[in-house]
């Protein structure tokens, strides 16, 4: 494949699938965190063109690209887990999950939560939210059927806990 072939390729994913990208970015990082994210993922998604088969259908093959270099930019990010903190002891009125909460600031708060979540789970619940099947989960990961279906079980019962947690707070 040559230079012009690739970034035509790269251009038309991202005008096409370009929200995959962001919804991962979103939930693996937050503030400036995310530009940082970003560039990593678009990245390794250009350097990955060369090696696209078309064995898979090219939303899946970006996600599992997405995914792997946010796992990877996670992993090497050596403030993790002062970021986690930071977020554990932000005021308890960011985070009110409250019905007259503007749709940005609970979608805010649902992405602060699932950033709490271990990164597997993580992929998960943003795959969720994108309206992946179990099947095509279970692709991007390298996991089971069912074992997405008792993950995502488990994951979306920590989430309400969390966030009515959020909300305890306030009262």
């Amino acid at each position: 494949m040559n230079i012009a072939e690739q970034q035509q390729r790269f251009s038309d994913w991202m005008h096409e699938h370009g929200a995959i990208v962001h919804h991962v970015v979103n939930g693996f990082a937050s503030g400036a965190d995310r530009h940082d994210l970003l560039q990593e993922v678009l990245l390794a998604i250009w350097k990955s063109i060369p090696a696209f088969r078309g064995q898979a259908q090219a939303t899946t093959y970006l996600y599992r690209v997405s995914h792997n270099a946010a796992l990877r930019w996670l992993r090497t990010e050596q403030n993790y887990r002062r970021r986690l903190e930071r977020y554990s002891t932000l005021a308890p009125s960011e985070f009110a999950a409250t019905a007259e909460a503007p749709t940005e600031e609970r979608l805010a708060w649902l992405y602060a939560a699932i950033r709490d979540l271990k990164p597997v789970d993580r992929s998960l619940m943003l795959l969720l939210l994108d309206g992946l099947s179990y099947r095509e989960m279970s692709e991007v990961l390298g996991l089971s059927e069912s074992n997405v279906g008792v993950k995502i079980n488990r994951i979306k019962t920590q989430l309400t806990q969390t966030l009515k947690g959020y909300a305890d707070e306030l009262q």
